[in-house]
């Protein structure tokens, strides 16, 4: 099983950006499907954005598309996620989860096999 560990959170004020990372163990990195999610105070998981095993499919919700970018680089074993024109509906604890055999994309949180503790992002107005 993969372990998943988050980092680049932190407070920033509206239109700034900022770079998430996700450093997974193991070395079968390159076999899993990836995604961001993210998590508001009193809402449900929500999902932010997904990459294929290779890095050549990706997929966003439509509330970051345009905004967010998701890469990921398997020779270091990390999955990222720039964010830019942060806005304030976008604060949440944001999570990196990977889906060990199912296809790329998928938006459901039920549908991947390990998460990270998350890490905060605040957007102020």
């Amino acid at each position: 099983q993969v372990q998943l560990v988050e980092s680049g959170g932190g407070l920033v004020q509206a239109g700034a950006s900022l770079r998430l990372s996700c450093a997974a163990s193991g070395r079968t990195f390159s076999s899993y499907n990836m995604g961001w999610f993210r998590q508001a105070p009193g809402k449900e998981r929500e999902f932010a954005a997904a990459i294929s095993r290779g890095g050549g499919s990706t997929y966003y919700a439509d509330s970051v598309k345009g905004r967010f970018t998701i890469s990921r680089d398997n020779a270091k074993n990390t999955v990222y996620l720039q964010m830019n024109s942060l806005k304030p509906e976008d604060t949440a604890v944001y999570y990196c989860a990977a889906d060990y055999t199912g296809r790329a994309g998928r938006r459901r949180a039920d549908e991947y096999d390990s998460w990270g503790q998350g890490t905060q992002v605040t957007v102020s107005s």
